[in-house]
């Protein structure tokens, strides 16, 4: 825990000293539960759209999961080229388990999440930088609520607006 809080202020410290920029798509990396690869474009100039592919895997449990969202950017006044979202969509999840308790068992589940985050976008380089909780709903397989999903993500800007 003591790393991941000294990683987020060092991120923070880093986002806070450059400049940032508008862009219309960008692909990255989200840094979280789970570790997945995500592509994200504006739809307007408020409106976005985020799709991202995940793995984790940890003690015979092994996850694959695709996830969608709609997210609503606002500005943040007092702090220029901050913005925070928020916003929810669906995704698919497939996993199984094969450790000393359970042998072979796997499914199929349909993770339902919110989330708010904020984003940070650089000026002079192509990156956007991200931090996001995502609470969690899954219907079918492994169901139930989860809040301690989310996420920091960095992406690099394939077109700016």
């Amino acid at each position: 825990m003591k790393k991941l809080t000294f990683i987020c202020l060092l991120i923070f410290g880093f986002l806070m000293s450059g400049q940032a920029q508008d862009y219309k798509s960008a692909v990255g990396v989200r840094l979280g539960y789970p570790l997945s690869v995500s592509y994200k474009t504006f739809l307007t100039e408020t409106a976005a759209v985020e799709g991202y592919a995940g793995f984790r895997s940890f003690f015979g449990y092994t996850e694959i999961r695709v996830n969608a969202a709609y997210l609503i950017h606002n500005e943040i006044e007092s702090v220029e080229r901050l913005k925070w979202y928020f916003g929810g969509g669906p995704g698919l999840a497939i996993y199984s388990y094969d450790n000393a308790f359970i042998r072979d068992s796997g499914g199929l589940g349909i993770p339902l999440s919110g989330y708010i985050g904020a984003e940070y976008t650089l000026d002079g380089t192509p990156l956007s930088f991200s931090v996001d909780w995502v609470p969690t709903f899954v219907l079918g397989g492994v169901s139930g609520f989860g809040a301690s999903n989310g996420a920091i993500g960095i992406r690099y800007i394939l077109s700016s607006e």
